[in-house]
């Protein structure tokens, strides 16, 4: 089943707080790096720490770049996108998807500053998004979504802040030109002080998310991805919850009655049948008498499936008997935990099949095949063999 993920940009997005976000949900930052050591460029590390913003702790991530101004790449270099393309297809670590989320990531970007200085996307040539730091941040963010199962992302509306950014523009405003124009028709919130969105968390936000509620969601991991910045009116944390679909997560749990109405079968074929749907995963199956149309005497033979075995029954119920077709339907059901329980009797040793409800036993017996073979040892009727079983069973419980 797909994984969700749902994103609450508290202290807005950028970046590097994606990728903390995937590490604080579990991810090794040296398999990042290994997914991103085929990009040609050089002299950058991450540097993964702990860190707390407003009492909420969580992983903390920067892309430290090497100190020698040689290492080429280094620095605010500007590329154009088709240098940016290249490289992200030339990379033998990434596959096939990370590397088109990669180029949806940048040429979101791309169109905006195109729109934004009025040139075109193959003039663009890129700052702040063509130096290393932010390279490794986009295409991190596409190899984190997929080390993270390709989930189904979500988001809430981004905070975009106020105030001045300065750039390789010079002084803007928060929120920049670019930003504003990758969150055209996006549910956004203007509020905050500082530079809370940036332009590459907007293009992995507006490439990779819904910005919408879930659906209801079954969360099995929460990650916090911190900001370098310490906000005084909010947490600078991007929230990540991952989980499942909470109706396939019931599904998983879900059983299904299959019926079919059969009047031609023999015995033998019956008995086939029962075993057959059995084998296949069927929780149970049973076979009721019935007197169908026409005054005929027949079936009716029916088994009790999860989701993830219906199929398989269903097509050895039609595989398998002479029904031509089989209705289906959602059945509720309760089961008692279950646990085995050893007695010894004067035949030997029994199992005793105990259910339990809210920590109580409230049913118990013999197994019966265990009955049976000590029963045909000794000599005697099995009954006698299921009372002593179970007579030794109180007694356990006596002296419990």
């Amino acid at each position: 089943m797909r994984k969700l993920l749902f994103l609450e940009p508290v202290g807005g997005i950028a970046g590097d707080m994606f990728l903390a976000l995937g590490m604080d949900l579990g991810l090794k930052s040296e398999d990042i790096t290994a997914r991103l050591a085929g990009l040609s460029v050089s002299g950058w590390r991450f540097a993964v720490s702990r860190a707390e913003r407003h009492a909420i702790v969580g992983t903390h991530v920067e892309v430290v770049l090497d100190a020698d101004p040689s290492v080429a790449g280094h620095g605010h270099a500007h590329r154009a996108l088709g240098d940016i393309e290249a490289m992200i297809e030339r990379a033998p670590t990434l596959s096939a998807g990370m590397k088109a989320r990669a180029r949806k990531i940048f040429r979101v970007i791309g169109e905006a500053e195109a729109k934004v200085h009025g040139t075109t996307l193959e003039q663009v040539h890129f700052h702040e998004v063509g130096a290393v730091d932010s390279i490794v941040d986009i295409c991190g963010a596409a190899v984190v979504l997929e080390l993270l199962g390709d989930p189904e992302v979500f988001s809430a509306p981004p905070p975009l802040g106020s105030g001045r950014v300065k750039t390789a523009h010079g002084n803007l405003p928060i929120p920049p030109p670019a930003t504003l124009e990758i969150l055209r028709d996006v549910p956004v919130r203007f509020e905050g002080v500082g530079e809370l969105v940036t332009p590459t968390g907007a293009g992995i936000l507006r490439s990779v998310a819904t910005v919408a509620p879930p659906p209801e969601m079954v969360i099995e991991r929460v990650g916090y991805g911190v900001g370098t910045k310490d906000f005084k009116d909010r947490p600078n944390v991007l929230r990540g919850s991952l989980g499942v679909r909470a109706v396939e997560r019931a599904n998983e749990t879900q059983t299904y009655v299959l019926e079919a109405n059969v009047d031609d079968a023999t015995p033998q074929l019956l008995g086939h049948v029962l075993e057959a749907l059995l084998a296949a995963g069927a929780l149970d199956a049973w076979i009721v008498p019935a007197l169908m149309k026409k005054g005929r005497p027949g079936h009716l033979v029916a088994a009790l499936t999860t989701a993830k075995t219906r199929e398989a029954v269903l097509h050895t119920l039609l595989t398998e008997s002479t029904s031509l077709g089989v209705r289906f339907y959602a059945a509720e059901r309760i089961a008692l935990a279950r646990r085995f329980v050893q007695v010894s009797t004067r035949f030997g040793e029994v199992a005793i099949k105990l259910g339990e409800l809210e920590g109580k036993t409230v049913n118990a017996q013999p197994e019966f095949e265990d009955c049976r073979v000590l029963a045909a040892r000794a000599g005697v009727a099995v009954k006698d063999v299921l009372s002593a079983a179970v007579a030794a069973y109180e007694k356990t419980r006596g002296t419990a």
